[in-house]
């Protein structure tokens, strides 16, 4: 009976030039692929991310005791949930799809098809963490932990719309060059539990440190002004706060447009761009299928 030998070949991590040309093929193939399979994984990526985000929004809640930057720690690595859902279980996330950049930066992917699958991938996201707000709205899971759950929602929301615009594209832009970076991490990754393991650092520093990602905050503001319709609740553990900020059009004037546009600086550009210069810019580079998508 012959024995198999063992070589670690396929344990090892893909280097930067592997990962560049994969992600150029992943890039050629989520443009590629149908309206409706991109919709549906895009609606389950934004849900995704909501998971993550009442997870974080959870686990802080009356935190007030522990210093700051745990307490950030902690949310962030909870949140984490989101992003290794996408890549793990499989969904469209607007913020990770920036780095396709590098596909069309090589010519393989025209400018309409980024554009297209961009727009249908942030309204699937929107729609996915929307839903999720209204049903957890619904379920009253804010009411928990003696209402400390939708003191923390309210609070997160408010801060959120209390941004300036050119400090919003800052914030978005630092938190987008991580996620990418978590992204691309994976496409070194030969196991699930690579890809865990790449995902979790940059997540967790990036809401440690207070950057803004559209897509959670597609799900973080809307709750906050779900709850705020609670007036029973907003009298009862939140009278004292002021919510004058928290509105729709803030939500969208003073947060995710400008957050919107720093994400896809701090992906396409600070990342996707950079990589595809150093890794892909000559002309002819040879490519290879990727050995799985992230």
């Amino acid at each position: 009976m012959s024995q198999r030998v063992f070589t670690p070949e396929g344990l090892d991590a893909l280097p930067p030039l592997e990962m560049a040309r994969k992600a150029e093929q992943v890039g050629v193939a989520k443009a590629g692929m149908s309206t409706a399979n991109t919709f549906a994984l895009s609606v389950l990526a934004g849900a995704f991310i909501a998971l993550g985000a009442i997870f974080a929004t959870t686990v802080t809640a009356g935190g007030t005791d522990l210093p700051f930057g745990v307490l950030r720690l902690l949310g962030g690595l909870a949140f984490s949930l989101g992003l290794i859902l996408v890549v793990v279980a499989g969904a469209e996330l607007f913020t990770g799809n920036n780095l396709i950049v590098m596909a069309w930066a090589s010519r393989r992917v025209a400018t309409a098809r980024v554009a297209w699958n961009w727009t249908l991938v942030y309204l699937g996201n929107f729609v996915g963490a929307l839903a999720t707000a209204v049903i957890l709205y619904v379920s009253k899971q804010y009411e928990f932990g003696d209402g400390a759950i939708g003191v923390q929602a309210l609070s997160i929301a408010d801060a959120k719309t209390d941004l300036g615009f050119v400090q919003a594209v800052a914030l978005g832009a630092m938190c987008n060059a991580l996620v990418c970076l978590a992204v691309w991490l994976c496409y070194s990754a030969r196991t699930t539990t690579d890809k865990i393991l790449s995902i979790v650092p940059p997540i967790a520093a990036f809401v440690a440190a207070g950057f803004e990602h559209c897509v959670a905050n597609m799900f973080f503001i809307p709750m906050g002004l779900l709850i705020e319709r609670d007036d029973a609740f907003v009298s009862s553990h939140a009278s004292t706060a002021d919510l004058s900020n928290l509105t729709w059009e803030s939500f969208l004037t003073a947060n995710l447009v400008p957050v919107t546009i720093g994400n896809i600086v701090g992906g396409a550009v600070m990342v996707g761009a950079i990589y595809w210069f150093v890794y892909l810019r000559e002309p002819g580079a040879p490519t290879q299928p990727p050995s799985g998508d992230a």
